[in-house]
């Protein structure tokens, strides 16, 4: 079973998809630059793009830690990101009520590693008919997502992607285990891969996280020939001075390149050529 988001097709047998976007909504001019740009790359590539960003990052390591514009000014940037270039978007919600908000602006919902056992999130993700993207939990099993999907499904909603983004290993360490992704799908979901948070060291600066963003695109190849529906991937024109996850984002340039190679691992491990 597919389903799309915006002009997206996402599915067990769709073609190869990509989620992009900054970490946090900088400001709508930064916004329009990156998703302008996603533009170009999914007309150069043949990869279908949804425009990511999030209004609030609510569990950041650092109170000080800059968090985003908040839900009624984030909604009316990624707004004017879907008049202004036609890309589908999506955002993060950490409350029920958010949920109900956001859903009247983006194309698709999702719901953080940390919250995703939340049933009143879930729950009401699920109720505003919206795709869902959960995050699968740094905690979690591959197989114990199989009770988040049952959580949406009983509250009416079937349109679920699964995004693996590592597990726990040690302090201020993730590691992925690609067989996970094969575990997920078995539930009946896609299951697209985060390249950039995987490559995360949550904490690992002490007031914030660090990273080894050069690894992203290594994680991102073996994720695809591992079978992965799509990818999920922070982006940046600079990411140094970017205001969240500097250390993991990838810079805007390396884009083109790593997806053209993904679609080709792509149609080689689900056996057929996108248009």
């Amino acid at each position: 079973m597919g389903f799309r988001i915006g002009n997206v097709a996402v599915g067990l047998d769709a073609p190869l998809f990509l989620m992009a976007g900054p970490c946090v909504m900088e400001s709508e001019e930064l916004c329009l630059q990156i998703a302008a740009r996603l533009v170009q790359i999914s007309a150069a590539t043949g990869v279908g793009i949804i425009f990511k960003a999030s209004f609030d990052k609510a569990n950041r390591s650092s109170i000080s830690s800059y968090r985003g514009p908040g839900l009624t000014e984030g909604m009316k940037i990624l707004a004017k990101v879907r008049r202004a270039t036609g890309l589908p978007v999506m955002t993060d919600v950490h409350e029920p009520a958010q949920a109900v908000e956001a859903a009247k602006t983006v194309d698709c919902l999702q719901v953080p590693a940390f919250l995703c056992r939340q049933t009143d999130l879930l729950c009401a993700c699920a109720g505003t008919g919206r795709p869902v993207s959960i995050k699968k939990g740094q905690f979690l099993s591959p197989a114990e997502m199989g009770n988040v999907v049952e959580k949406m499904r009983a509250c009416k909603n079937d349109k679920i992607i699964l995004t693996e983004r590592g597990t726990f290993f040690g302090y201020n360490r993730l590691v992925n285990d690609m067989t996970g992704l094969a575990v997920m799908q078995q539930l009946g979901c896609p299951v697209v891969f985060d390249a950039t948070h995987s490559t995360q060291q949550p904490g690992g600066l002490g007031a914030a996280s660090g990273g080894r963003r050069e690894m992203a695109p290594l994680l991102a190849r073996a994720a695809v020939a591992a079978g992965a529906n799509g990818l999920f991937l922070e982006v940046h024109p600079k990411p140094d001075q970017a205001l969240s996850d500097a250390a993991s984002m990838l810079p805007l340039d390396w884009l083109p390149d790593l997806v053209r190679v993904c679609r080709g691992i792509f149609e080689i491990t689900h056996g057929h050529r996108q248009s």
